[in-house]
């Protein structure tokens, strides 16, 4: 009988099954944590698909309590909450989303170049960075907003202005660190070109620390962004968002409880698997 060779597994495979078993071997509070983060994303992408009602028009009688027909009630012109929180949900999960995405690529651009150059150069983009970290973030955030206008888009671009120095402040220290480390310094004398060092040796490990970053402050920006719409400062009516609902809620609070008190869960629920999503992530990255 011929000899059976044993399978060969390629590296992606490898990868794969590693990356499985690292999941496995997490707390069931991490694995929850994380799993809640994956179900808010589907959520926020395919959740309006499957919104029973538009959430900018009647659906029924106004002031409708949660029932069978109206999970989360009708407001006070009668359009469905449990539309409009659908609707809310993705607005400010895939807006905190994107402030962040855009602060860790320019704050990683500005860290990166800031920590692998040293010199004249890290101090100017540092000085740059200082700069803006010494402004009052949510006071300038209100102001842009103000002077463009109020709106969603003109929210984000607020945020995005302010949010990237945290994210340079960390690229730039941890690439200081890692240039200082012996395989580094070898792969300098190995005259292997700045670019190559830059992309192969100092950026991947930097990664691992920015994502920790980012995903916990998915639940800071949740909240920052609940309150710009809260004061009327995100999308104006009758766009769907969560701060916003909240506020113009608020006179119903002691008749009608169900309007202000929805959107405010889901605010914190947001807040909630973020901050959790945050430590898991933590966790995983640290084994």
């Amino acid at each position: 009988m011929a000899a059976v060779e044993p399978a060969v597994l390629g590296p992606s495979r490898v990868r794969g099954r590693a990356g499985t078993q690292l999941l496995r071997d997490l707390p069931w509070s991490d694995r929850l944590a994380l799993g809640s983060l994956a179900l808010i994303t589907l959520i926020a992408l395919f959740g309006p698909f499957f919104a029973p009602h538009d959430p900018r028009l009647a659906a029924g009688p106004s002031l409708q309590a949660p029932s069978a027909a109206y999970p989360f009630g009708t407001d006070n012109v009668g359009r469905d909450l449990f539309s409009a929180v659908l609707y809310g949900v993705r607005s400010t999960w895939l807006s905190a989303l994107a402030v962040i995405a855009s602060g860790v690529i320019i704050g990683g651009i500005v860290g990166l170049v800031a920590g692998a150059n040293g010199g004249w150069i890290d101090n100017l983009l540092m000085r740059i960075t200082d700069l803006f970290l010494a402004l009052p973030a949510p006071i300038l955030a209100i102001a842009v907003v103000v002077a463009l206008g109020p709106s969603l888009a003109h929210t984000l671009i607020a945020l995005a202005i302010l949010w990237w120095p945290y994210y340079a402040r960390l690229v730039r220290a941890e690439i200081r660190a890692l240039a200082a480390r012996p395989h580094i310094e070898a792969a300098r004398l190995a005259k292997t070109s700045g670019l190559r060092r830059l992309t192969r040796h100092l950026l991947p490990g930097a990664i691992p620390i920015v994502i920790i970053a980012a995903s916990l402050d998915i639940a800071n920006l949740i909240i920052v962004l609940a309150g710009l719409s809260f004061l009327g400062l995100g999308a104006q009516p009758p766009a769907p968002e969560l701060g916003s609902m909240v506020a113009n809620g608020l006179p119903y609070l002691s008749t009608n409880w169900w309007i202000p008190i929805i959107p405010g869960i889901a605010v914190f629920v947001l807040s909630l698997v973020g901050n959790l999503a945050g430590d898991s992530l933590r966790d995983l990255v640290d084994r």
